[in-house]
């Protein structure tokens, strides 16, 4: 076979950016019903109150008004499922309080949903809620973490004491307690890692219609997998066969996780569709993002590492906080109990004692963010191994080789159970260290200084697990045209699916890409799908699909050999035919396809992939910046990354992942700061208060990969698609640290480092300076 335009390991463009860029993608508010209708949720001002709504009589009879449900018409429905339950320290199972679909007597935080309206337009809809006649009676509200532990706190749920959601011990707390009596110094530091709105450039709209005649449902919306919502409403919503239930997933923009869950909406239009027998579409404003959506993060963590007299670590405690919401989102309990898993890091750390708490709020729920889990667990132990090399003066580099699990020792089982293949961790450090002139930091700094800044610099190594989970199908099929087609059950939301997984299929079909159609969002379309969410569409999705356009080719010389009358082991394919090796003689893709003949399922194969064990990509960041400190801000002067993703597939993707997850982690660490005052307001729910990184914000990144192909994944592969999010963060804060701590000895700052905080630290830490 001659070389490869577009297969494994090529940069080629994406091929849907065209139609995308040029304004011809398809997301969900493009989608116009025929004789559609629209709907509005009416949500609590309070972030805990009683509730009474009175006679809806003016309301319905208002122009447009179509319908006005409340949580009487809805009580019929299960509540919204939690599919990740948590198991306590004492083997018992933590309590689900309900996640009714509409608010019964009580909200428990802003944004809460008590009714659902719906009328001729949006701006019908919008009257109607406004005239809706809802007596609130506020009560005590517990807004954090801090008021939520404190004994007396209001309570979210009455069946929850002390709001305390689930206590979850990890670890081996006997064998770590010892090693701390044993350790020659001990180092702790708490934590906080802020809670973040996901902000993606697509609110959520779901259309929901009802056909009377099949007794059918099909709502169209932008979600992570469309599987996963249909089984979700179907079981433990409507409760009804999954086959009644239609879902339509096109083009989405966006979603870092967060479009994963089920949200109210989704049987809301689904139930308003069948009661006024037309089809309903409801759409968010940005500012109902922030007050309906599932956050991320928010945690507080304290840590400690023990360490023996050659400062070695020899054992680590975790006890971390995390602050739930006012429901239990799709998986919130798993994020951070799953994450607490990766503390160790890439360390090697002989014992491990972890305790996780989740606590109700009177706030928003909050459930997976890109990473989940992994990025705040990865920033505990970097923050805390900068730490411990401040506190016994060495340096960043040699704490982490001296404890680094050495690549010689893979696979290595961490303390807390995971297993991984491969990784050369201090490898890639020094690749990163090089790529940022280590050596010439001095010069830079002293330059800093004579302009009246300060200059810092962090390294973070991280590894994070992913790609893991149940299997994933795909079928891969020749079109009577020549061209090909992909059906699998994983979402794109701007990844660039279409090209990754062609570049698969053009890789043992050698067809060029634009030849290639990639189908995802349809139930009825599609068989089966797990979505997308913890970086494994591509390598496990994409190792189906690998596997069924390997199968499909050697089916298709199968086909060819009969028409040829030739031997299988003399057959290549090439520019779309099949051919005779050394001759003229060939057949077209699209003559198969359309050969009389030939068997329907020669024409098109399938694979199932499941992997063994999650991968677990590794990889350090650099960062390095400078701060005013008369302003306080914080400018980043270079940013440097070095990741073993395993395998590349496509270089230019690739980079556009890390690339966007740094972003994210920058914006985490420097900017986004979601704000709830006492009584539970969100005070920075909107664009204007809650500041989201800029271009401006980013220097030019320096990428490159150090790849160890894993041996658990088919592809070699180890997932990328969060990892820029989990190194940044701690690389650069730990940065942001060593300015501080160079002029004022500052030891710890938190997230986000706004311009006040930084400048609330170097106040601080001025009178111990003088002194």
């Amino acid at each position: 076979m001659k070389p490869l335009r577009f297969g494994v390991g090529q940069p080629a463009t994406r091929v849907e950016d065209q139609r995308l860029v040029t304004g011809a993608g398809r997301y969900t508010d493009d989608i116009q019903p025929a004789n559609a209708v629209h709907g509005v949720v009416v949500r609590s001002p309070h972030a805990h109150a009683a509730f009474t709504i009175g006679d809806l009589a003016e309301v319905r009879a208002m122009p447009g008004v179509l319908l006005v449900l409340t949580y009487p018409d809805v009580a019929h429905l299960g509540g919204l499922p939690c599919g990740a339950p948590a198991r306590n320290a004492d083997g018992t199972r933590q309590v689900l309080p309900p996640y009714p679909v509409l608010a019964d007597g009580v909200v428990r935080h802003v944004g809460d949903a008590v009714a659902f309206v719906v009328a001729d337009t949006a701006e019908a809809a919008r009257d109607a809620a406004e005239a809706l006649p809802i007596a609130y009676e506020p009560r005590p509200a517990a807004i954090g973490l801090a008021a939520a532990e404190r004994p007396g706190a209001p309570l979210v749920f009455d069946t929850v004491p002390g709001n305390l959601a689930f206590d979850v011990r990890e670890g081996d707390r006997a064998a770590t307690d010892a090693a701390f009596a044993a350790a020659h110094r001990t180092v702790s530091l708490t934590i906080v890692n802020n809670r973040l709105v996901t902000n993606y450039l697509e609110p959520r709209a779901a259309i929901g219609e009802y056909d009377g005649a099949s007794g059918r449902w099909t709502l169209t919306l932008g979600s992570q997998g469309s599987h996963g919502i249909r089984d979700g409403l179907a079981r433990a919503i409507i409760k009804v066969s999954p086959d009644r239930i239609r879902v339509v997933t096109p083009d989405v923009g966006g979603g870092f996780g967060t479009k994963i869950f089920m949200y109210r909406e989704y049987p809301l239009v689904l139930l308003a569709a069948e009661k006024v027998g037309r089809p309903v579409k409801w759409r968010a404003e940005r500012t109902e993002h922030f007050l309906g959506d599932a956050q991320g993060r928010d945690n507080v963590t304290t840590a400690e590492l023990a360490l023996d007299r050659d400062g070695r670590f020899t054992a680590m405690r975790v006890d971390l906080k995390a602050d739930m919401g006012g429901y239990l989102s799709g998986f919130a309990p798993y994020i951070p109990t799953a994450g607490s898993l990766m503390s160790p890091g890439v360390y090697a750390i002989p014992t491990i004692a972890i305790r996780i708490r989740g606590y109700y709020t009177h706030t928003l729920p909050v459930d997976a963010y890109r990473g989940a889990g992994r990025p705040e667990a990865a920033y505990v132990i970097e923050r805390l191994v900068d730490h411990v090399a401040r506190v016994t003066g060495d340096t960043p580099d040699a704490v982490r080789t001296r404890n680094f699990v050495p690549a010689a020792a893979m696979p290595y089982r961490t303390s807390t159970g995971k297993v991984y293949d491969t990784g050369e961790f201090e490898g890639h450090m020094r690749r990163a260290m090089e790529l940022a002139d280590w050596p010439g930091f001095a010069a830079r700094r002293a330059a800093s200084e004579r302009r009246g800044k300060l200059r810092g610099r962090g390294l973070a190594s991280y590894i994070e697990a992913c790609a893991g989970g149940g299997a994933e199908d795909a079928l891969v099929r020749v079109d009577r045209d020549g061209g090909a087609t992909v059906l699998i059950g994983t979402q794109s939301t701007g990844q660039g699916h279409e090209t990754a997984y062609a570049q698969l299929v053009a890789h043992a079909l050698d067809l060029p890409l634009e030849r290639i159609r990639v189908r995802q969002g349809d139930t009825d379309e599609i068989a089966t799908g797990g979505g997308t969410g913890g970086s494994r569409s591509i390598p496990v999705g994409g190792a189906s699909v690998a596997g069924a356009s390997r199968r499909l080719a050697e089916q298709l010389k199968e086909v060819a050999a009969e028409v040829l009358e030739a031997g299988l082991a003399d057959l290549e394919l090439a520019d779309g035919l099949v051919r005779v090796v050394g001759t003229d003689r060939a057949i077209s893709f699209a003559d198969l396809a359309t050969w009389s003949e030939a068997q329907p399922d020669k024409l098109q194969a399938k694979d199932s992939w499941k992997p063994p064990e999650a991968t677990y990509p590794n990889g350090t960041h650099v960062c390095e910046l400078e701060v005013d400190p008369e302003t306080g801000e914080v400018e980043l002067q270079t940013y440097v990354v070095v990741d073993d993703f395993g395998v590349t597939l496509n270089p230019s993707l690739l980079a556009g992942q890390v690339h966007g997850g740094i972003a994210q982690g920058v914006g985490q660490a420097l900017h986004e700061h979601t704000v709830y005052d006492p009584d539970g307001q969100l005070v920075t729910a909107s664009l204007m208060d809650y500041r989201l990184p800029r271009a401006a914000d980013l220097p030019e990144i320096v990428f490159e990969t150090r790849n160890v192909p894993s041996t658990t994944n088919a592809l070699g592969m180890k997932g990328a698609g969060e990892a820029g999010a989990i190194g940044s963060c701690p690389a650069v804060i730990n940065a942001l640290v060593d300015a501080l701590h160079d002029r004022y000895g500052v030891e710890h700052i938190d997230m986000p480092a706004t311009p006040d905080a930084v400048r609330a630290a170097i106040r601080a830490a001025a009178p111990r300076m003088a002194a």
